[in-house]
């Protein structure tokens, strides 16, 4: 070891700042050698608290009573708002009969609370702001090139439309050369055709003037006069120029059909309390999920089920009929729907109004006070199911007409904030056809779809950057296609599908990966999902026409 660092490291008295320490005052907090306590307490020896070096700072420190100015204040009134008080004053009228508690008790026990904080500032909520900081100074350093590969992929944008308008001029260039061609053979056969005549003519003046300049009596008497036929000038073919017509340009319809991009989209993901003990705040799966109750809808076939608290669901099927019952199954309530046909899928918004989306009318519609009005209505789409965002927005999946495409388009109302079709390399991300995609949003602000034909859950971000697909887990009982019907989340960013065809449901963490099964709760053809704020889940049964509540969490 270096007699240097050792050197540095003995305290020395802080009155003659040579001698090594020996003693430290309490109250002053200083440092102190035996000769310089003598000094020290020179001006009254009950001024000062002189202690063991080893021992220092283990004298408490009280404040002066402010009435018996020779007395420090060891006890706290617990009628006066907790006033510290001495011992003279706990025996005077004013605190007569109140209650008082030792201040040391108090000092103790304030001190276990500031070691407990100190602990969790610099176990848990340091770091954690050091992780944010760090995640959004990342986040920062890579704007630019963010940003640098959207105008990127603008230019490229931009350039291939210049070529496509290169190539529509050069085909109308052609187009021009070909009606030139076609305009100069209509003129040169009409030309062809006078000349052929004018040679007659020309020849039939010729015979004239020999027959006139002779005396033979015969030809000059067999003469036939040609004046009126050839008085008979032929049609004048008249062909007009083409002219080209530009169209004026509609800069508001360049800009839409040019392409579109998002708007900063600004989310902000709850985390989950640090003051709190992280650990209480972690539900784990139960061993055995367990059924709470079976509520009968009276739907012959069922499909949706959603939320609208503890006690009240709405469920659908393939009726007109929209059901809120509550968790008895007593019926609170029935909805119609506008067309007379049966909903695709109902949602609850924030505010607690139903909604439901109509394949045969093309809209989303909303029921407040018992009165529907119509919220989107599409064209060369139609909705399928739909979701309620932690943000009040609306997650709707759709297919074209013609079944090739299907998207995902987020609402603010009824206006179009944002799609999701294509993945990074412009490939579709889910099947275009008209089967059901049921669709929900994860604590973490993941779109989660449960692509049935396709037999894969697939999860895109906010921003609709592909995360994962999920294609099921291999198992020698469930040994069907795995088919996703509905979809939902719970509190621990856990996503649940159901597998019809295999009769359970899929929980998968939030990055895709398989964690179990809940297929002891003898379910029979899983559709419709949904989680209440007590992570327990309600699964609809679609040929039985029963929601089942069960409890998965611990």
């Amino acid at each position: 070891m270096d007699p240097r660092s050792t050197a540095q490291d003995v305290h020395r008295c802080d009155l003659c700042e040579t001698a090594i320490v020996h003693s430290y005052c309490d109250f002053c907090h200083v440092n102190l050698c035996k000769p310089c306590v003598v000094d020290h307490i020179s001006d009254g020896y009950l001024k000062h608290a002189i202690v063991p070096f080893m021992e220092r700072r283990s004298t408490l420190v009280y404040s002066k009573c402010k009435t018996h100015l020779h007395k420090n204040c060891e006890f706290q009134c617990e009628d006066c708002n907790n006033i510290f008080v001495c011992s003279s004053c706990t025996a005077s009228k004013q605190h007569k009969g109140h209650n008082f508690v030792e201040v040391t008790e108090v000092y103790k026990t304030k001190k276990e609370v500031i070691k407990k904080d100190i602990k969790k500032l610099e176990n848990h909520i340091s770091p954690s702001y050091e992780k944010i900081t760090l995640e959004l100074e990342q986040t920062l350093a890579n704007l630019d090139v963010g940003y640098e590969k959207l105008t990127t992929t603008m230019s490229k944008q931009g350039e291939q439309w210049h070529r496509e308008i290169d190539a529509i001029i050069n085909k109308m260039k052609t187009e021009i050369s070909e009606i030139k061609v076609q305009h100069r053979e209509i003129l040169q056969t009409h030309l062809n055709e006078i000349k052929q005549i004018q040679s007659v003519i020309k020849q039939s003046l010729l015979a004239i003037r020999e027959i006139e300049k002779s005396t033979e009596v015969s030809p000059t008497i067999e003469y036939s006069s040609k004046i009126r036929e050839f008085s008979k000038l032929p049609p004048k073919v008249q062909v007009s120029m083409p002219t080209f017509i530009p169209k004026p340009i509609d800069r508001e319809k360049l800009y839409s059909l040019f392409g579109q991009f998002t708007s900063l989209y600004t989310a902000t993901e709850e985390n989950v309390s640090l003051l709190n003990q992280p650990k209480t705040s972690v539900r784990e799966l139960q061993d055995e999920p367990e059924i709470v109750t079976t509520i009968q809808t009276g739907h012959e076939y069922l499909r949706s089920v959603t939320c609208v608290n503890e006690d009240r669901i709405w469920t659908s099927g393939e009726t007109n009929n929209i059901k809120c019952l509550n968790i008895n199954g007593s019926l609170l309530q029935t909805i119609h729907t506008k067309s007379g046909k049966w909903p695709i899928d109902i949602a609850v918004d924030r505010d607690g109004d139903l909604l439901y989306s109509e394949w045969e009318t093309r809209t989303v519609n909303k029921v407040k006070n018992r009165q529907t009005e119509e919220l989107i209505r599409l064209q060369g789409w139609r909705p399928y199911n739909l979701c309620v965002t932690s943000t009040g927005d609306l997650l709707l999946t759709m297919y074209i007409d013609d079944l090739t495409q299907s998207k995902v388009v987020r609402y603010s109302g009824s206006t179009e904030k944002q799609t999701v079709q294509f993945d990074d390399e412009g490939k579709p991300l889910y099947s275009g056809n008209s089967y059901t995609k049921y669709i929900t949003e994860n604590r973490n602000h993941d779109i989660c779809v449960a692509d049935c034909a396709a037999g894969a859950v697939v999860v895109v971000n906010q921003d609709g950057k592909l995360r994962w697909r999920y294609t099921g887990h291999h198992s020698v009982t469930k040994n069907k296609p795995f088919q996703p019907f509905g979809i939902t989340s719970d509190s621990q960013s856990r996503i649940l599908t159901a597998d019809y065809n295999n009769h359970c449901v899929h929980i998968l963490d939030q990055n895709g990966q398989f964690l179990r099964y809940i297929d002891n709760c003898d379910l029979k053809n899983p559709y419709g999902l949904c989680v209440d704020n007590n992570d327990n889940l309600f699964v609809c049964e679609y040929n039985k026409g029963n929601v089942k509540k069960i409890k998965y969490l611990t």
